[in-house]
């Protein structure tokens, strides 16, 4: 294989590997992410980016000792993102875990075994019953306006507004020349 090849391949395997992530399949994830690391070469800026995602795979995977090792290794790498990226993924992974209770999480039903024609789920939740339409507010027909009462005089703030928009207009035609 030509150099060229073996990088695209490398890119297929480090996209695979992102999406097998993505969707939770954190072994898989692990193998392409290590064929494109080992294609691509580990001091590349591809290969440093394989290795960040590795770490997190390894991570999800509750191997954490082979993602804090290959993390350290990371730090020292070529490529000052890929360093900067690695000391914050060791910083958080050593730092130290909290304890949660049991009241914090929250349960969520395995719905990969039902088949399609299984309403079983369906039955996890209430049915409500369906909302009332509002209620409409009565409208009341509006009195007619008496438009001998209405103050119809020229305001002097409207006129002062209106000159004011001229002279601002004149000195910018009078200065735009």
């Amino acid at each position: 294989m030509t150099s060229s090849e073996l990088l695209a391949q490398a890119r297929q395997n480090y996209q695979s590997g992102r999406d097998a992530f993505e969707r939770g399949r954190y072994r898989e994830a692990v193998e392409r992410l290590t064929q494109a690391t080992a294609q691509a070469g580990p001091n590349t800026p591809l290969g440093g980016q394989a290795q960040i995602w590795l770490v997190t795979a390894y991570e999800a995977l509750e191997q954490r000792a082979e993602a804090v090792a290959l993390c350290e290794a990371i730090t020292k790498h070529p490529h000052y993102d890929t360093r900067k990226e690695a000391s914050r993924l060791l910083y958080i992974l050593k730092a130290p875990r909290l304890k949660t209770r049991p009241e914090w999480l929250t349960q969520i039903p395995e719905l990969s075994n039902l088949d399609e024609g299984d309403r079983t789920a369906q039955s996890a939740y209430v049915n409500r019953a369906p909302k009332a339409p509002p209620k409409s507010q009565p409208t009341f027909p509006k009195e007619p306006v008496d438009l001998s009462q209405v103050d119809t005089g020229d305001n002097g703030f409207v006129w002062f507004v209106l000159g004011a928009i001229l002279l601002i207009l004149g000195g910018l035609f009078w200065y735009g020349r």
